[in-house]
């Protein structure tokens, strides 16, 4: 077992690195099992789908995977997880069955690990290993609705964040603002946010998003076809679907996307508390 705590912030070793990714692609694993077993359709997203192309794997210092589910995908791996999940080494958390639970995506985490990120020590549930499991919602296709959509999908984004921000923002100003934000409860803006999903199901559009989670610059949404059209693709020693038109889907999130970035800008990030499996 490796454990450290340090509140200034703790930056992995190499070693850890590689055990924390281990212990994320037997997360991934999982996922792609009870996908498979119930037809449900997933593919990699972000980082997790640059590092499948760059570099047929993780990105060398990338300590989270990310793992994508249309909404309608998603609700059916949500249920699934109720009977289909090995509940002795994993669980699942998200806004609706974890309480204090502030991101409007879920996690799928390893029991008996722990990865608690710099800042996040204070957060009320277990903070285990995880990969995320985005869900994408629906953009509207009208150019005053998206940019009404976009504006939502921040403020809401800013509500979840208060609680870390309101700790760890260096701005004095930006930090007051959100210890107003993190004084909103939590369970009627969760339930709004629930009625902005609801209503966002009721057309299919062109673009969709994770709803709370930030988009590239004068980006309002990325292409369906990104996640209904897919290939297969090497990920470490697992072959992994992700969007057919990688590159289209890749330029818009990173632009020069097989350009590495500078060494300094390689790294993990800061965590407080580490926890791995006993061997």
């Amino acid at each position: 077992m490796s454990e450290q705590i340090v509140r200034e912030g703790y930056a992995l070793s190499d070693d850890e690195l590689k055990q924390v990714q281990d212990i994320q692609k037997e997360l991934i694993s999982e996922v792609k099992r009870i996908c498979k077993k119930c037809n449900i359709h997933f593919g990699m997203v972000g980082g997790t789908m640059l590092g499948a192309i760059r570099h047929k794997g993780y990105i060398p210092w990338d300590d989270d995977a990310d793992i994508g589910f249309l909404r309608t995908e998603y609700e059916k791996f949500r249920e699934a997880c109720e009977t289909e999940l090995n509940h002795e080494k994993y669980y699942m958390q998200d806004l609706r069955n974890t309480e204090g639970y502030r991101w409007g995506y879920g996690k799928l985490r390893r029991k008996n690990t722990e990865f608690v990120r710099l800042n996040q020590e204070f957060m009320p549930y277990e903070q285990g290993i995880s990969i995320d499991l985005m869900p994408f919602d629906n953009v509207p296709d009208g150019w005053l609705a998206r940019r009404v959509h976009f504006f939502r999908c921040f403020v809401y984004r800013k509500l979840f964040w208060s609680e870390v921000g309101s700790r760890a923002e260096e701005n004095i100003r930006i930090k007051l603002v959100y210890k107003i934000m993190r004084l909103i409860p939590m369970k009627p803006v969760i339930k709004s946010y629930q009625r902005f999903i609801d209503a966002g199901q009721k057309k299919k559009t062109q673009l969709v998003r994770i709803l709370t989670f930030p988009t590239p610059k004068g980006v309002f949404g990325y292409e369906r076809r990104w996640y209904t059209q897919l290939g297969m693709y090497q990920f470490g020693d697992m072959m992994l679907p992700g969007a057919k038109d990688y590159d289209g889907y890749l330029k818009v999130k990173y632009g020069n996307y097989m350009e590495q970035p500078p060494i300094e800008k390689r790294k993990t990030h800061p965590i407080s508390k580490l926890k791995l499996l006993e061997e």
